[in-house]
């Protein structure tokens, strides 16, 4: 058919490769006990000899989306060139990655290999972001109900669908808020956290739990106790009255 293909004889496994991420499954991978073949990474190269310098990247959000990385002087925007050159950096650390045993849709179980320097780094960033400026139950509901579906979702292909529609939104309204920028360090394989900061978002006060400002009176807390402690309290009688020791539940 004319149509070239990467495995061969010395590299029996296929290669599935894009700006995001390059996979790589089947052949000597299907044995989920052997590690990877020496060589196979085309994207991420060895963390072992990668660079002993640390190289840090800021990266910064609006509603969610990347839009500027700077790194030892230089700046990105454009969100191809800040993607490719997150994919230049990372890989030149190791960044990103991934060997892992999945469970496809039609029941089967599949060993997959993936690196993906970019989308590591700003995963990464992401998720440390959202942690200072995402409400925390807005946070929790989305991971419980939304971000799982939401994968599962684009996973079995089913993109041109309403389910997708309507989750995607929730995903979307959940992003309004995540603006700032964060600073992470890569070094042989590893994406550390540096700082985070937001010039808009003002859900995180030092002051609310600095233990040299005392804005927070503990008394406030007894009747949160109390309270609380309405619902556990029958529940421990009821099971006292079942002949339960509650010492040893």
């Amino acid at each position: 058919m004319g149509i070239p293909v990467t495995s061969t004889k010395a590299k029996p496994y296929s290669m599935d490769d894009n700006i995001a991420h390059c996979s790589y499954k089947s052949g000597q991978l299907e044995d989920p006990s052997r590690p990877p073949p020496d060589g196979m990474w085309t994207r991420t190269d060895d963390p072992l000899t990668a660079p002993n310098t640390p190289q840090e990247v800021t990266v910064r959000f609006e509603k969610g989306v990347p839009v500027k990385v700077s790194s030892e002087g230089k700046e990105w925007t454009d969100s191809l060139d800040l993607f490719n050159a997150l994919n230049t950096i990372g890989k030149k650390h190791g960044i990103g990655r991934i060997d892992i045993v999945e469970n496809r849709y039609v029941g089967i179980k599949s060993r997959g290999c993936y690196d993906s320097p970019a989308m590591t780094v700003l995963r990464w960033a992401h998720l440390d972001l959202e942690g200072l400026v995402l409400d925390g139950r807005v946070r929790s509901l989305r991971d419980q109900f939304v971000t799982h579906t939401w994968t599962e979702i684009l996973y079995n292909g089913l993109y041109f669908t309403p389910e997708r529609e309507f989750v995607e939104n929730s995903l979307l309204f959940s992003q309004q808020r995540v603006n700032g920028e964060v600073k992470v360090r890569l070094y042989k394989g590893n994406c550390d956290i540096m700082g985070r900061s937001s010039e808009t978002e003002k859900l995180y006060d030092e002051s609310e739990f600095s233990m040299d400002v005392l804005n927070f009176n503990p008394v406030d807390t007894t009747g949160f106790i109390n309270i609380n402690a309405i619902r556990l309290k029958k529940y421990g009688l009821a099971k006292l009255e079942e002949g339960n020791d509650l010492a040893k539940a």
